[in-house]
This record gives structure tokens, C-alpha cells and sequence, in this order.
């Protein structure tokens, strides 16, 4: 494959595609997606990339987009690597404060922003920095505040564009662009401290797109790609880039909440997601067998030992099915496991990354014995996202794949693992301590997590960081026994509570519909969601379904106290980072009475 530098890729792809669909959009208007071609995209990003000039942007300096998935975000990273400038990524729902302290550290003097939100949070720090001169709208509708008046839409940012009146500038900035150019500061929401800046080169994106092109050989331009997760997460950021690279279409769904909608309505080839995806997936199929009842519901489970059998034993394994087995699964496909995918709207499936946290045994075993090629994989910003994934066959269930070509991996002290290779950054942004204190001085790169290879498989034990003590001097990983309950059906979110504590606990965010649902049944009368939490029958529910789940961990590492929350855990409240990532100590200290009243005797 021809590897095209950043700063050209769309205007060659444009030579090479012409008028195919490279994008599009969804018209929350009209409801209709709107399609963008290679030759559109190639001009709109020459028109920004001319803007920027008009700007006074120079070159190998920041710019920021804080916006949920939009087109105009592509467009400006592409226009942006033209004039080698660098990119910088906020997730569409920081905080004023958190766009504050990235537009500061980071001396961002032009910020794009999405929607209404993203203006609002913006406008507000405005006055707190002294580097940021003008904030670009990508929504028409967004309503600008009274007293701003340096911020431009993104129709009259392109306007400065027009005819191409810097061209000159920006052909001879794109033929300066060079690999070893910063292309953008991802910034990680991290669960303790302040976020710390992730520097990806050029050279990082040439690498991880070369060694996706030798492990994933099942893609082609023929493929349409749904754009879901953030393009601020380096997952989703390098997937994209990985799929314009090969031609892909790439489909770009705006609010995550709408892709229960959009998937169906676009109906993708590909689709990067989190295990959360599918464990609700998983708990779907779950809740349809237990509501059947007599030959449906013996269908519907033998149609599960059927798929195991087939492609867990056998294919995965590089054996051939037996024939009566392979009927069976025939029969079974163009049925039960057709059905399901069209019900997700992933029938047209060709394979679906999955990264960002832990997959349980059951859920992985689920996906691939109902014929969905779910491409489970580990990686970190600092590495341009894959560290190892899934093959199509020989694949190991409980691991997160085989480790990618060229790529140096290796177990160091308290069975951390270890990263070396052209796909890991050189550090984080102003942070020298930090720095030093991640990279070695033979170059190794200190994940934090902690694994072992089997072969060639890589498998996480735990994050060393997240390790909980209790008081009695045992360790306890609170991920894997999280990973573990929240399969269950019943079960939203949940936080593992231990760190100095006798015993293990949990606050337990339960599916308040299934709760609502099961009184229903049981003729429970209760005067609001708490009073029914608190109802002994919905207790012991809870009970019985975590011990049922906890069996195989030790007894010290079982949950012995929960609490069940009338209200989730929130971003707003700090509880969550902005990839959903628990923030432990913010949830210790907003509960601490409800900890505390856990552990009283």
C-alpha cells in the first residue's frame, strides 16, 4: 500500500477516488445522511488550509477542536497538517475549566468548536487565556454571546479561503511537511491528577498505519466505516486516519446516544466500539431468552452451543466443523444469528475493533459464537493506539490479541508491561518529569498495566496503578471483579471499593428499567426509585446475581457489601472522565458517607 504523508492523503486520495463517497453526515433536519466525495473533501480541506493562512496560523503551532464528531473536524486536521500545524483534541464535553487548562498549556491561539455547549464552555474561559484570540463555530445554529465579538462561523472561516488566495504559502508549507513534524497533543482525562499531554508525530501515524495495513488484510474501499467513538480518542482519531487511508467510507454519527439509530440507518461494515457496546448487546439477548419460553427458547440456545462449537472449538482453532455441525450453523445463520445482527444493524459486518477496556470471557465468547468478527485489542494514546489484536483465526478468548508487527513488547518489574517500537511517543507535552518517569532510558515505555505473553498473546492481569490494598494486606484488582459484574443485565455501572478496607464493597448503579420491571412482576409497592432499592426482595436479587457471578474469585476478593445508587455516576460531578473512565478517588470522596455506612459494624 502507498503510504501518503498526512498533509496530501485526502488530495491523493481525491486523484485516485474522484467522486466515491468519501463521507458523510447526518441532517438531523431532514433525517437524511448527507454524502461528501473524495473531490469535495480534497477542496474544502485546500479552502480551510488557505483560511488558516488568512488567520496568520504558523506553522508547527497548535490549533484546538473541541466539538462532538463532525465532518468540519476532519476537515480542519487535514487543512491544519497541510500548513504543518498541530492539532489538539478536547472532548466535546469538558468543562470550561478542562478547556482551560488545555487552551493554556498548550498556547492554543485558534479554537473550533462544535455546538452550543462546546461555545458556551469556551466563551467562558476565553478571559482566562491570554493565548486564545478566536473561537471558529462549526454549528450555524450556535447563538453567539452578546459581548463576543472575535468569534466567526465556520462558512466565513472558509469564505478567507475563497479562490485560493495563499495557496502558494500552504504548497510550499505541505512540501516542508516531514514525518518527524508534531501532528497533534492528545490529551488523556486521566483518573488521578491533571491531564497530560500525548505528543503523536507523523512518524507515529506512518507507523501504526503500516503495521494495520500488514494485520488487517480483510478491509478494503469497499467498506463503510462508523464513525462512533470520539475522534478525540486516539482509537477512533487513528482508526479514521487508518480508513481514509484505505479508502473507506467513513459515516460520521454526531450525538453517541444516537447510535442505536444511525447504525441502523447506515448499517456498517465496520465499526470500532467499547465492550460496554456489546455486554449491552450481550444483555439484550439475555433479557429475549429469558422472556421465551419452549421450543423458541430451546432454539435460541442451542443456536449459541451450535456457534461456540463452530467457531470458538473449531475455526478458531484452524479446525474444520464436522458436517452436521456445519449445516446446523448454515441453518442457524441465515435464522437466529441473522436476525440479531439486523435487529443491531450490523448485518453487513465484515469486522468490529474493540478497545478501551476489559471484554469478559462471556461476552467475547457471545459475539464470536453468533458469527460477529469482533476484533478485541489493547492499546494506549502513547503507542497510536493498537499494542496487540486479535487475528481472524487462532485468536486466544481471556487475551487481548497478538502483539502487532515490528512492535517490541516485554514484562518488566511487578509484571508491568513494557513498549518499545516507532508507534510510542517521545513524551508528554512541557512534561519532562513525566516523561522520564514513563520512558526509560533504553526507550522503553512504562504502561502502568500489568500482563504476561503467552506466545506471542498478550494478556492483562490488572492496572498496577488501580491496585487496591486492603487492610488485611491483600491485593485486589477492582477491574477484573468490575469487568466480571458488569455483564449482568441488571447492572449499569459499578465501583469496586477496597483500598484500605477489611472487606471488599461495591456502589452499584443498577438498569432502572429492569429494576421498575422486575416490582412490576413481583407486586412490589414502593414511593420512589430509592424506596425501591432499599426493598428487601430487590436486595436479595442483587445479591443472588453478583454471588453468582463472583464465584471464581477469591473469597477476600468477593463483594460482601453493595449499595445500590438512585442515580448514575456523572461527568458533571467529576465522577466520570470524558472516555467514561471511572475517577476513583472523586467517587470515594462524593460517597463517602454512603463508604462509610458500608463498613460500620
Amino acid at each position: 500500500m502507498t503510504y501518503h504523508h498526512l498533509s496530501v492523503l485526502i488530495h491523493r486520495q481525491a486523484e485516485k477516488y474522484g467522486d466515491k463517497v468519501a463521507l458523510k453526515y447526518r441532517d438531523y433536519e431532514t433525517s437524511q445522511w448527507i454524502p461528501i466525495t473524495w473531490n469535495k473533501f480534497s477542496r474544502t480541506v485546500r479552502q480551510a488550509a488557505n483560511a488558516l493562512v488568512a488567520l496568520g496560523a504558523e506553522e508547527q503551532r497548535n490549533i484546538g477542536i473541541f466539538s462532538q464528531n463532525k465532518p468540519e473536524c476532519l476537515f480542519t486536521d487535514f487543512a491544519a497538517f497541510a500548513n504543518r500545524l498541530v492539532t489538539i483534541p478536547l472532548y466535546a464535553t469538558s468543562s470550561s475549566a478542562q478547556a482551560q487548562y488545555i487552551i493554556n498549556d498548550a498556547q492554543i491561539r485558534f479554537l473550533f468548536v462544535g455546538e452550543q455547549f462546546q461555545y458556551d464552555a469556551a466563551f467562558s474561559a476565553f478571559g482566562f487565556c491570554h493565548s486564545l484570540e478566536k473561537l471558529i463555530i462549526f454549528d450555524r445554529s450556535v447563538v453567539r454571546d452578546p459581548r463576543d465579538k472575535t468569534s466567526i462561523y465556520y462558512d466565513e472561516f472558509l469564505a478567507l479561503g475563497e479562490g485560493l488566495p495563499h495557496n502558494a504559502v500552504v504548497e510550499e508549507r505541505t512540501a516542508r511537511a516531514s514525518d518527524s513534524d508534531l501532528a497533534n497533543i492528545l490529551y488523556t482525562s486521566g483518573t488521578t491528577g491533571e491531564p497530560k499531554g500525548v505528543m503523536l508525530h507523523h512518524f507515529n501515524y506512518r507507523e501504526a498505519i503500516r503495521i494495520h495495513d500488514i494485520r488487517l488484510t480483510a478491509m478494503t474501499d469497499k467498506d463503510v466505516s462508523m464513525n462512533f467513538l470520539p475522534l478525540t480518542h486516539v482509537f477512533e482519531k487513528a482508526w479514521t486516519y487508518f480508513c481514509l487511508h484505505r479508502g473507506v467510507q467513513v459515516c460520521v454519527n454526531l450525538r453517541p446516544a444516537d447510535i442505536q439509530t444511525t447504525i441502523k440507518e447506515i448499517r456498517p461494515t465496520l465499526m470500532c466500539s467499547v465492550p460496554r457496546f456489546w455486554e449491552k448487546v450481550y444483555a439484550g439477548v439475555q433479557e429475549k431468552i429469558a422472556q421465551e419460553s419452549g421450543l423458541r427458547k430451546a432454539m435460541m440456545l442451542d443456536a449459541l452451543k451450535v456457534g461456540k462449537m463452530h467457531n470458538i472449538d473449531y475455526l478458531r482453532a484452524g479446525k474444520t466443523p464436522p458436517l452436521m455441525l456445519h449445516l446446523k450453523y448454515k441453518f442457524y445463520e441465515k435464522t437466529i444469528y441473522a436476525l440479531l445482527k439486523k435487529t443491531i444493524g450490523i448485518e453487513n459486518g465484515n469486522f468490529f475493533p474493540t478497545a478501551g477496556a476489559a471484554v469478559s470471557d462471556e461476552i467475547c465468547e457471545f459475539v464470536h459464537s453468533v458469527g460477529i468478527n469482533m476484533v478485541v485489542g489493547y492499546g494506549l494514546t502513547e503507542s497510536t493506539a493498537t499494542v496487540s489484536c486479535f487475528l481472524d483465526k487462532g485468536y486466544e478468548i481471556g487475551s487481548v490479541g497478538t502483539v502487532m508487527p515490528d512492535l517490541e513488547v516485554k514484562i518488566g518489574e511487578n509484571n508491568e508491561i513494557l513498549l518499545r517500537g516507532k508507534t510510542i511517543t517521545t513524551g508528554y507535552y512541557k512534561k519532562p518529569e513525566a516523561t522520564a518517569a514513563a520512558i526509560d532510558k533504553d526507550g522503553w515505555f512504562h504502561t502502568g498495566d500489568a500482563g504476561y505473553l503467552k506466545g506471542n498473546h498478550l494478556y492483562l492481569t490488572e492496572r498496577i496503578k488501580d491496585l487496591f490494598k486492603t487492610s488485611n494486606g491483600k491485593y485486589i484488582s477492582p477491574q477484573a471483579l468490575e469487568t466480571k459484574l458488569s455483564i449482568d443485565r441488571y447492572i449499569d455501572q459499578i465501583a469496586v471499593i477496597a483500598d484500605q478496607r477489611k472487606f471488599v464493597s461495591a456502589l452499584i448503579v443498577p438498569v432502572y428499567g429492569l429494576v421498575k420491571n422486575y416490582a412490576k412482576e413481583k407486586g412490589l409497592e414502593y414511593k420512589d426509585m430509592a424506596d425501591l432499592l432499599q426493598h428487601p426482595k430487590v436486595q436479595a436479587l442483587f445479591r443472588a446475581r453478583i454471588d453468582t457471578l463472583q464465584q471464581q474469585f477469591a473469597h477476600y476478593e468477593q463483594v460482601k457489601r453493595f449499595t445500590l445508587l438512585s442515580e448514575p455516576f456523572s461527568m458533571e460531578r467529576g465522577e466520570l472522565t470524558n472516555t467514561l473512565k471511572l475517577k476513583r478517588s472523586v467517587v470515594a470522596k462524593n460517597y463517602k458517607e454512603l463508604i462509610d455506612k458500608m463498613y460500620e459494624e
